[in-house]
């Protein structure tokens, strides 16, 4: 049988003085965070705050200074990452383009499309969202419908996307369809592609999806006869199913998959700090915090040698999900809601509601599971 192998890895040189730093930033901005903005963690869109990140070089760090970036390590970006989610900070804004769309760009995006789009995620000026989902597709991406044809000049997109994190707000999007049929007979993962879309492009239409809290997180897109230039087809024709399965690694991995319900549990930590008979259960959700983040930090460490973990970002992912959504039900065993302070109180009321979707996004739990079995040889 395989096994999934996560080495452990050393605090990168300096960690303590670049964790000291994001400190003292985020304190200087947190006055004005309230409690349920805290608890959206990096569901929070604050463009202003994005481009105060990306003044300190905190967006695209590991990426080339030609194109904006640091030119630091993966472990070095997780640092900054853990401090952001520790703290509630609303990340939203630059979230989606550096995790991943600036980093597919380039990787495998034109030196055109490099010098466009990666310093302007890098600035925070430019805000990325996701298209892979579809109405009626479920879990199956690979049987989406949406179809960008080419055309004189380019292409025309039409079809749709669905929970679309940040749609509304954002400029961009890195979208997976089809630009030819599949072969008969063969896989339906061939002929698919990713193409950029600007999403004030005409024929774009952005339908909002509002959760149990009433906000609109997610979106429902569609594209009538919207037509893109020739160079907004990113990577090679045809490999868009490898290019944002690989992709995935990076969205399944991160400190995001494990911290969304953090701020939660350090209110609850302080609250019964003297509380000796709530220590032990205090301390088992402590442990599994950290041996989550020593397997996203491997992980971190895997990217960083040019592996392609994808196996282990979803066990990631899926353990991290369990976590984040079982955090308010284990607050609340331990302290009466009518007992907890105020701003405690309140994160818990907006996590209870929200905690359902988190482990959607990024692929489902049964598809992480599906991902892991394989990689075990259990299916």
């Amino acid at each position: 049988m395989t096994t999934l192998r996560f080495d452990l890895r050393d605090p990168p040189p300096g960690a303590a003085v670049l964790r000291a730093e994001v400190r003292a930033f985020l304190a200087g901005h947190a006055p004005g965070w309230t409690p349920e903005v805290r608890a959206r963690s990096w569901m929070g869109f604050d463009r202003d705050f994005s481009r105060a990140v990306g003044a300190r070089g905190w967006i695209g760090m590991c990426w080339p200074k030609h194109y904006g970036g640091a030119e630091r390590s993966f472990l070095e970006r997780n640092i900054v990452l853990e401090e952001m989610l520790a703290a509630g900070a609303p990340v939203g804004a630059h979230w989606i383009g550096d995790r991943q769309s600036g980093p597919l760009i380039l990787r495998l995006g034109t030196e055109a499309q490099r010098e466009k789009f990666l310093p302007r995620i890098a600035s925070g000026d430019f805000a990325f969202c996701i298209g892979l989902s579809e109405p009626d597709s479920g879990s199956d991406l690979a049987s989406l419908r949406t179809r960008a044809d080419r055309v004189d000049g380019g292409w025309k997109l039409n079809g749709r996307k669905i929970w679309t994190t940040f749609g509304h707000l954002c400029d961009w999007m890195i979208a997976l369809v089809r630009t030819s049929p599949a072969p008969e007979g063969g896989s339906k993962h061939q002929g698919l592609s990713q193409v950029l879309v600007d999403l004030k492009a005409p024929g774009v239409t952005i339908r909002p999806i509002r959760d149990l809290v009433g906000e609109q997180g997610f979106n429902e897109i569609t594209f009538d006869d919207v037509l893109l230039p020739e160079d907004a087809l990113v990577g090679q024709e045809g490999a868009g199913w490898a290019q944002a399965t690989s992709e995935l690694a990076f969205e399944r991995s991160g400190p995001d998959r494990y911290l969304s319900s953090h701020p939660l549990l350090e209110a609850g930590r302080d609250a019964l700090r003297e509380d000796a008979a709530a220590a032990p259960a205090l301390g088992r959700e402590v442990a599994r915090l950290w041996t989550l983040r020593a397997m996203s930090t491997a992980v971190a460490g895997m990217l960083q040698d040019g592996a392609d973990p994808v196996r282990q970002a979803a066990l990631v992912k899926d353990l991290g999900n369990d976590f984040e959504q079982a955090l308010p039900g284990a607050m609340r065993a331990l302290m009466d809601t009518d007992a907890m302070p105020e701003e405690m109180r309140r994160m818990h009321a907006y996590l209870t509601q929200i905690t359902p979707t988190f482990s959607l996004r990024g692929g489902t739990r049964e598809i992480m599971r599906g991902i892991i079995a394989r990689e075990l040889g259990l299916r």
